[in-house]
């Protein structure tokens, strides 16, 4: 019986923990550039998107379509950035638990 309401407190403290990292990641923010730093995209740990900024010399009618690619890239870019933070996040949280391979925590 103690070994169940060990259980019952670690999981607990487990799930106090997951939350808190929860919050930590939803306010963190990760910047994506591409073209060299031309276009930059800042995501929260959301996956919102809270800036875009674009250097002026990009503002020609011939590359739309250039530019149009480069914010997709500093998107992808930033997105990638938040979604390693958070695989490191949750590696340090879990860390010595025996999850089984590939299983993803409801993030």
């Amino acid at each position: 019986m103690k070994d169940l309401l060990g259980l019952m407190g670690k999981a607990k403290e487990m799930q106090a923990k997951f939350q808190a990292m929860q919050e930590e990641i939803a306010e963190m923010e990760a910047t994506g550039q591409a073209g060299g730093g031309l276009v930059a995209v800042t995501l929260t740990g959301k996956f919102e998107m809270k800036s875009l900024k674009i250097d002026p010399s990009l503002f020609k009618e011939d590359d739309v379509e250039i530019l149009e690619d480069l914010i997709l890239a500093a998107h992808n870019d930033a997105k990638a950035k938040v979604e390693a933070a958070m695989k490191d996040k949750t590696a340090a949280l879990t860390a010595g638990l025996p999850l089984p391979p590939g299983f993803k925590l409801p993030f």
